[in-house]
C-alpha cells in the first residue's frame, strides 16, 4: 500500500506577495500571525454590520476579542487567514481558508473586504489568492457558504467559476463550490 505524504504547513513567506487588483488598487498580502489580533479587531470594527452578518452568518455589531484571537492563532495547515493591506498599511481584507476534512479534499473560504473599499477588485483578488492557496495545499474543491441575500458575493463567486446551490437544510443559505482540479 502506497503511503501519501501529508502536506506540511505552508511557508509563510511563500504566501506573502505584493500586487494590484484589476482596478489598480495596491495590495500587500500575507498570512495572519498572533500579533495581528488588534489589527484584525480594528478591521472588523470598520466593517458594516450587514457585512459582518454576511461574513459570520449571524447578526453582530462587532467581533469579540476571543474571535479575533481565533482568527490569527491558526495552524497554517488546516487553516490559513490571508490578510491584505493597502499602501497605507491598513488592513483592507481577510480571506480565511479552512478544512476539517480528514482526506484534505475539501476546504471552505470566507472573505471580508472593508466596507468602504468595496468595488476595487479586492474581493476578486482575495478569492483568486484563496483558490491558489487551496489548490497548492492539495484540496480538490473549495466551498463558500453565503447568506442567499448576499447577491454581490454570490455573483462574484459565480463569475469566478463557483457553482451555486441552495442549502437543503436552510433556504436562507447558498453553498457555492469550485472544482480546483480543472
Amino acid at each position: 500500500m502506497q503511503q501519501t505524504k501529508e502536506p506540511g504547513p505552508a511557508l509563510l513567506t511563500e504566501w506573502s506577495s505584493q500586487g494590484a487588483t484589476r482596478s489598480g488598487f495596491d495590495l500587500n498580502v500575507r498570512p495572519a500571525n498572533p500579533s495581528d489580533k488588534r489589527t484584525l479587531a480594528d478591521f472588523f470594527g470598520r466593517v458594516k454590520p450587514q457585512d459582518l452578518r454576511f461574513r459570520f452568518l449571524s447578526a453582530m455589531k462587532a467581533i469579540w476579542p476571543r474571535l479575533a484571537y481565533e482568527l490569527v492563532n491558526i495552524d497554517h495547515t488546516d487553516t490559513e487567514n490571508l490578510l491584505a493591506f493597502g499602501d497605507d498599511g491598513q488592513l483592507v481584507a481577510s480571506a480565511m481558508i479552512a478544512t476539517s476534512d480528514r482526506d484534505r479534499r475539501d476546504a471552505e473560504v470566507a472573505i471580508t473586504v472593508r466596507s468602504d473599499l468595496k468595488e476595487h477588485g479586492i474581493g476578486w483578488t482575495m478569492l483568486e489568492r484563496a483558490c491558489d492557496y487551496a489548490r497548492s495545499r492539495g484540496f480538490k474543491r473549495l466551498h463558500s457558504i453565503q447568506l442567499s441575500d448576499d447577491r454581490a458575493a454570490i455573483g462574484l463567486q459565480e463569475e469566478m467559476g463557483f457553482h451555486a446551490h441552495p442549502c437543503p437544510d436552510d433556504m436562507s443559505v447558498t453553498i457555492l463550490s469550485k472544482d480546483l482540479q480543472g
